[in-house]
């Protein structure tokens, strides 16, 4: 006679609390940043909405980056440079 053996898939999973940033009261003469997920698509959608926020809210510019693929994060570098950029930035998933 075998032996049956029930695996449970529930599991367990620790999070952290985290403040959220502090929001512009503005984004006049800001640059509003995209990080593309390399989903397809994406780009076409994020940086559309960027560009009408842009012009609607006066922001100076719209810049875009890039993530190697969508299972990817983007690295410490680029998170710091978006940062140090952009007074606001949008990413998201699209197909």
């Amino acid at each position: 006679m075998h032996a049956m053996e029930i695996l449970d898939p529930v599991g367990t999973a620790s999070t952290t609390r985290r403040a959220l940033a502090p929001r512009p009261a503005s984004l006049r003469d800001t640059v509003i940043g995209v990080l593309d997920n390399s989903k397809p698509n994406a780009r076409a959608l994020l940086e559309g909405v960027a560009r009408a926020l842009a012009e609607r809210l006066g922001a100076r510019d719209v810049r875009v980056w890039r993530k190697p693929g969508a299972s990817i994060g983007a690295g410490v570098a680029v998170l710091d440079e978006i940062a140090a950029h952009c007074g606001a930035v949008l990413t998201a998933s699209a197909d």
